[in-house]
Order: structure tokens, then C-alpha cells, then sequence
């Protein structure tokens, strides 16, 4: 027999969307509405499939490669960044590019061109694999060194005198690469980084609002895409604070088994994923048994970063 008591459902703040996927979002549905369809986005506009499906309904097409874009197709540049390469390859063809890179990751390839420009060798703390990751590493005019974890920082070659810097990925949080840079200022004297505001402030806050979360409930349920980096860091973190955590897509993954036994559930959802997603789990639960809900007071996010000059309202 399953819980039948009524469950107090706590949804933290903030949870969902950032203003970087409110840009990128916004950048598709303004260019399917201005050119029509369909238009061409390479990889997946931010990771979450719901939003990715509801687009292709609307006339997107997602690709992986450029080379699948037909000449003189508008073409996206999904949220996470691109290579150079890619930027020369769609100028090389003449295709009419949009670009929705996040600002705030925009800011973390200038910032690398900076360090590399004055000479220093370059460090990128990130996940191996990651677009964003590609995407940073191919934007930077030179070699870049990619860390991951201490082993990664112990394994570095440099002399101790080495001139470095580094950069992290913008879906990792001041929490997550505290320590990976504290190695890297005990290993190199010489060495220059971003001020932690530059840091994403929509990482650290949902990181923060889980571990407040954590201190009041049985169960927490991350709403987000298992490709989603700061998804599945969000149920790692309630998983660090001794919280049963689980990462699901919607209600439809939701198992009455984890149930048993809890009185409070929290619910998160990752940056890309949309708030219809977190109402899909809370009416999951309510067939299960009554609820209550209620949201957590914390950081109100107030932050929209213009669009493309081509898409920006006359």
C-alpha cells in the first residue's frame, strides 16, 4: 500500500528557466514567425525535449552538423555556443545564422581570448563532451587545457612558474569548481581567473534553492532532461545532503514506490526545463493521493538579455 497521506509538495525558488533559455527559445519562435518555416537549428536549442519537441511542431529542424542545412536556410546556434569553425563554415555557405549563444557564455569565450591574448596558457574547467565545452574550446585562438576534476589538475604537466587562467563552464556552480580552483592557485602562483559574479547566477541560485529544499523534505524530484548538465548536478546535490533525489522528464516517470514512507517531496527543475513540465509532476502526484504546495521564498531572477538586432522589436 502506497502513501496515502497528504503529501506537502515544496517547490523551490528559483527552479526552471533561465533568461539564457528564455533568449534562445524566443530567438526560434521569432524566426519561424519572421521568415517561416521551417529553420534550421544546429543541435538541440537547450536540452530538454519537450521544448525541443513543441518547436519542431512549430517548423524547426534540428541538426547536428551544418552540412544537413539546405543553401540559404536560416540557421540557429543553439544556447550552449559553437566553434569558430562552425561560424566560418555557415559564412562560407552564406547562411543567414542566428545566433543564440547565451550571453553569459559568450562572456566565458571572451574572457578566454583575453587570458590567451596576454599570453597566458589557458584552463577550462569543464565536462569532457559537453557542447558548451566544444563550443568554448573551438572559440579560443589557441590551445586549451580541460580539467574536470583534481586528478585532471594533479595530472598537469606545467612548470609551477607557468602564466595560466582559467575559465569554467557556465552550467557549473562557484560551489562545484571551488575546489578545482583552489588546486590550481596552490599549483600556479601565476595565475588569473573571472571574479565569482561572472560565474552563471542561474546555476548557483537553483543549486542554493535545492540545498534549502533538502533541509525540509523526504524525496526530491529534479525536473529536467538526463543530457542536461545542471539537471543532473541538482540531483547530485540532493543526493550529497543525504536526500533521496531523482531526475525525471515529467510526471509520466514519476514511481509511486518512492513514496513510501515520505511526507514532504521537493520539486526542482533544471534550467531548460519549462514550468508545464513541474505542474505535469505535481498532477502525477495528486493521482496518487492529496496534496499540498507551496513555494520556498528565495532569489527572485529578474535578469533578460536582449535579442539579435534581426529579431529585435522595432
Amino acid at each position: 500500500m502506497y502513501n496515502v497521506r497528504p503529501l506537502e509538495v515544496f517547490l523551490a525558488q528559483p527552479r526552471g528557466f533561465c533568461a539564457g533559455v528564455v533568449r534562445a527559445i524566443e530567438i526560434v519562435e521569432l524566426a519561424l514567425e519572421k521568415y517561416g518555416p521551417p529553420v534550421y537549428v544546429r543541435h538541440e536549442i537547450v536540452h530538454n525535449k519537450y521544448v525541443v519537441e513543441s518547436l519542431k511542431a512549430k517548423g524547426a529542424v534540428f541538426v547536428e552538423d551544418l552540412s544537413e542545412v539546405p543553401p540559404k536556410a536560416v540557421t540557429v546556434f543553439s544556447a550552449h555556443g559553437v566553434a569558430r569553425s562552425v561560424e566560418e563554415e555557415a559564412a562560407q555557405r552564406g547562411l543567414p545564422v542566428l545566433n543564440a549563444t547565451c550571453p553569459l557564455v559568450t562572456k566565458v569565450h571572451n574572457q578566454g581570448k583575453r587570458y590567451m591574448a596576454k599570453g597566458r596558457v589557458l584552463i577550462l574547467i569543464g565536462h569532457a563532451g559537453h557542447p558548451e565545452v566544444e563550443g568554448t574550446m573551438g572559440q579560443v585562438p589557441g590551445p586549451v587545457l580541460l580539467v574536470q576534476n583534481l586528478d585532471d589538475v594533479a595530472a598537469l604537466t606545467l612548470p609551477r612558474d607557468t602564466a595560466v587562467a582559467y575559465i569554467t563552464q557556465t552550467t557549473l556552480s562557484v560551489d562545484d569548481t571551488r575546489e578545482i580552483i583552489a588546486a590550481l592557485t596552490e599549483r600556479f602562483p601565476d595565475i588569473q581567473g573571472p571574479d565569482t559574479r561572472d560565474i552563471c547566477y542561474a546555476t548557483q541560485n537553483r543549486q542554493s534553492a535545492v540545498r534549502e529544499l533538502s533541509k525540509l523534505v523526504d524525496l526530491i524530484l529534479v525536473v529536467g532532461a538526463n543530457n542536461s548538465s545542471n539537471s543532473n548536478r541538482l540531483r547530485e546535490i540532493g543526493t550529497e545532503a543525504g536526500i533521496p533525489s531523482y531526475l525525471i522528464a515529467d510526471g509520466s516517470e514519476l514511481d509511486p514506490a518512492w513514496l513510501n514512507g515520505v511526507r514532504a517531496v521537493g520539486i526542482t527543475a533544471g534550467a531548460s526545463a519549462p514550468e508545464v513540465l513541474v505542474d505535469d509532476v505535481i498532477e502525477a502526484l495528486r493521482r496518487i493521493g492529496p496534496v499540498t504546495v507551496s513555494v520556498l521564498p528565495g532569489r527572485e531572477e529578474d535578469i533578460e538579455f536582449l535579442l539579435p538586432t534581426e529579431l529585435a522589436p522595432a
